[in-house]
């Protein structure tokens, strides 16, 4: 059940993580882009973990860049059509690992974005099947270097989705940490609410991270908890309670967490009424 946490996201910048730590959140995630790797700001990256942590955030995540230059951070891309993407994914991979090692926090990458760029990725493979295999290789590699510091999330892709339970079965064989974005289920079942609670509730054992997101189930719309078509009362349940969780929600000013407040405040409501049923 639903450990009525706040977890909250935002960049290395201090005025906004004084916005969040204002609050005092369970988890604080950074979200971090492809500047943050230039040498100076990788130290500041570095000494933006350390003041969380001094103000007593233990559960602290680093997401990895989710673009460089005009391309998604797709580890679908073959090195040999997209030499540089494919190496900064490698190379910020590799120094998020380290943070990870140094301060005992956790890196989070994307299995997969979703769009045309990826399915023309895709595309370059002799089959969805062989491109899936190419991203399990990358995957099973960032998993050994990472070991427990590192967490793989779901796409809307064909390739590292949530929602079909075989290709459920396949994620789960490689015994990958997994970090579970709702709306990225739920728009690739285009809306299904009890398709999603099946992924739920499949996944969960080898889940340690939600992105806990509302949306309307047809495109990446990030939408603050209620303003969706989720349903979440039965979704709360299936949540695995050893799991840490943030609200990925678009803001209207990036340095005001206040849309994250507002769907931390209705899932308590609706935790409550869940917890009030059963007494």
């Amino acid at each position: 059940m639903f450990q009525s946490q706040l977890g909250l996201k935002g960049s290395s910048d201090r005025q906004q993580i004084d916005d969040r730590l204002v609050h005092h959140p369970h988890v604080y995630e950074f979200f971090t882009a492809a500047r943050d790797f230039t040498p100076e700001d990788y130290r500041h990256l570095a000494r933006a973990i350390q003041y969380v942590q001094s103000q007593g955030i233990k559960n602290i995540v680093l997401h990895h860049p989710m673009t460089f230059h005009n391309y998604h951070s797709d580890v679908v891309a073959p090195e040999k059509d997209y030499p540089d993407l494919y190496r900064f994914i490698e190379t910020t991979t590799e120094q998020l690992i380290r943070l990870a090692d140094d301060y005992h926090v956790q890196v989070l990458v994307h299995g997969g974005y979703s769009g045309d760029q990826v399915k023309h990725m895709v595309a370059l493979y002799p089959s969805v099947e062989a491109a899936r295999q190419a991203v399990y290789r990358r995957l099973d590699r960032f998993a050994r270097a990472g070991r427990d510091q590192i967490m793989f999330e779901n796409s809307i892709a064909p390739v590292f989705a949530y929602g079909d339970p075989d290709e459920e079965d396949e994620i789960l064989s490689h015994h990958y940490r997994l970090a579970f974005d709702t709306s990225h289920c739920f728009i690739e079942l285009h809306g299904d609410n009890r398709g999603l609670q099946a992924s739920l509730k499949h996944l969960a054992p080898a889940v340690v991270h939600y992105h806990l997101v509302d949306s309307m189930g047809l495109t990446h719309d990030s939408l603050t908890l209620g303003t969706g078509k989720i349903d979440w009362a039965p979704v709360l349940p299936l949540l695995n309670p050893q799991a840490t969780s943030i609200y990925e929600i678009n803001l209207r000013d990036q340095g005001n967490c206040q849309e994250q407040l507002d769907s931390h405040a209705y899932l308590c409501r609706i935790a409550r009424r869940l917890r009030e049923k059963e007494n």
